[in-house]
């Protein structure tokens, strides 16, 4: 029905089906991966009835699903376009049959279509279906989730593994566990037939850094990725998409300073590689250059398509101490995207922070829920257990945590320390000795770690010292340093103020600095830089 239809109004929205991207007047509408499928697969078939098997088998296959799943995925579509279930204007539920557009799609020729949708398809054109953003390994590692290839005619050479990579692609841009496997056997079978293939070298480092990042998998599959994606580099030095495969493969290994030359390397050759700007912005935020970071992030022309750019500028808003807005925003991303386990984990995360920890068990007991497992919401668990006094559950959580990433050194030394055979000094002394190859890897968890041990070493300055480290290298959550248990015997030590406020001293300069630009979020307006305003 919409074939050679690549731009259709459905009322009062402009749906480029080539761009995948909503747009209300100027506004481009959060409407991507499986929201976006579903509306496509609705668009598909006009305004007939569209039952739950037809929407299960060209949405989710080859996922099973059931209509409660399909279900809550109309409700997300419905809330990305603004449409209300009671009144519905877009999307109506037929009872007992399944959903169906409340009125025709109609067709729109090309050249009413607003200027940033054209560029929106250019853009996806160029880059096919790519999906990425960052942070990873309990926003330790920054992850990119793998990206989909989109082949069209006159835009790549023939292939005779073409075929194989758009399955492989469209496998890989569901951002589920299983499917990222199968995506991987595609991409693999696409380089047997066709041994040269950029698109097959690129796909597989993705899936495989996916694996490792996203999915609990060994660390030999971002090593395996590192070493493809280094290939394709080789092959072809001038392809922006392999020095961002590349980069993507450091970031999973937790190699900072390498991925980030990386990325910077892809946007030299492609600055309008926006998944690239995404994940390079989310290094700097963990580097401490909070503003920035807020600032590549906002100035993304297509945010809708990076999918956790909304959980990174909620996160920045908060370390920047504007915690109204910034938990504003991580409330509705946590309730927006229940698939999205960094809105799980930074939700949870952030109402710890700012003092409130049974607001923060009710959101992680619904995080849990989800089925989206990571280290990072068992450590959260384990932290708020300590705080109820239950320190026998939070040593459970901690293994669990342990167990899911057993390679992460953080979750190693959790499980020792809070164990139920106490640390010995010979153990903490092991622990701090396989820390000292890992301190230039530019992040600041290391330091944090080794904080942690000297702390249980019973060296307070030492520890305080590593804490400093920290900041050094970016860390710049004083509020969770407040809130969490895990650093506790600390409070009354000496120099754990001035710890504090060398923290405040830095956000403050740069929570100025964000106030005083003209690409500063409208929910902002009217605060000033005191960190009264605005926070708690």
């Amino acid at each position: 029905m919409l074939a050679g239809m690549e731009t259709v109004r459905l009322l009062d929205l402009h749906i480029d089906r080539t761009a995948q991207q909503v747009r209300r007047g100027d506004e481009v509408l959060p409407v991507n991966g499986l929201s976006w499928r579903l509306l496509e697969c609705l668009l598909a078939h006009g305004d007939a009835v569209v039952d739950f098997d037809t929407l299960a088998e060209q949405v989710w296959a080859p996922a099973v699903v059931g209509e409660d799943a399909i279900s809550q995925r109309v409700k997300l579509l419905r809330q990305a376009l603004g449409d209300d279930s009671r009144r519905p204007r877009y999307v109506r539920s037929v009872r007992g049959r399944g959903y169906q557009l409340c009125t025709p799609p109609q067709p729109v020729m090309h050249d009413t279509v607003a200027t940033g949708t054209t560029e929106g398809a250019r853009a996806t054109r160029r880059h096919g279906r790519t999906h990425w953003v960052w942070m990873a390994a309990g926003m330790t590692a920054a992850a990119a989730v793998g990206a989909l290839i989109v082949i069209r005619p006159g835009t790549a050479p023939v292939s005779p593994a073409d075929p194989v990579l758009q399955r492989a692609a469209y496998y890989a841009g569901i951002g589920q566990a299983s499917n990222n496997e199968r995506a991987m056997a595609l991409y693999r079978q696409a380089l047997q037939i066709d041994p040269e293939s950029l698109a097959a070298r690129r796909g597989l480092a993705r899936a495989l850094a996916a694996d490792a990042c996203l999915f609990n998998g060994a660390r030999e599959r971002a090593q395996e990725a590192l070493v493809l994606a280094g290939q394709g580099v080789r092959m072809a030095p001038d392809d922006a998409a392999g020095w961002a495969a590349r980069g993507y493969a450091y970031d999973c290994l937790g190699a900072m300073p390498q991925a980030m030359a990386d990325y910077q390397q892809a946007l030299q050759r492609d600055p309008d590689d926006e998944r690239t700007r995404a994940s390079l912005a989310y290094l700097r935020q963990e580097r401490g250059y909070l503003a920035q970071a807020l600032q590549d992030n906002l100035s993304l022309r297509a945010p809708e398509r990076v999918r956790f750019r909304d959980v990174q500028v909620a996160r920045e808003l908060e370390l920047l101490g504007f915690t109204d807005a910034a938990a504003r925003r991580h409330a509705h991303n946590f309730q927006l995207y229940p698939d999205n386990v960094f809105a799980n984990i930074a939700w949870p995360h952030s109402l710890l922070a700012m003092g409130e920890p049974g607001k923060a068990q009710q959101a992680l007991d619904q995080a849990l829920a989800r089925g989206t497992p990571h280290p990072q919401l068992l450590r959260l668990q384990g932290e708020l257990l300590l705080l109820k006094g239950d320190r026998q559950g939070a040593a459970e959580a901690f293994e669990r945590s342990r167990a899911l990433r057993p390679q992460q050194s953080m979750g190693q030394t959790l499980a020792g320390l809070y164990g139920d055979e106490a640390a010995t000094p010979a153990w903490v002394a092991t622990r701090l000795h396989a820390l000292e190859g890992q301190a230039d890897d530019g992040w600041s968890d290391t330091a944090l770690e080794r904080a942690l041990l000297l702390q249980a070493r019973g060296d307070a300055a030492a520890a305080l010292a590593a804490l400093h480290h920290a900041v050094n290298a970016g860390f710049r959550d004083a509020a969770w340093l407040r809130a969490t248990p895990l650093f506790a015997p600390l409070h009354g030590a000496a120099g754990w103020q001035g710890l504090l406020d060398t923290i405040e001293a830095d956000v403050s300069a740069q929570r100025a600095q964000v106030l005083a630009a003209p690409w500063r979020p409208t929910d902002l307006q009217g605060l000033s830089a005191a960190r009264a305003a605005g926070t708690r």
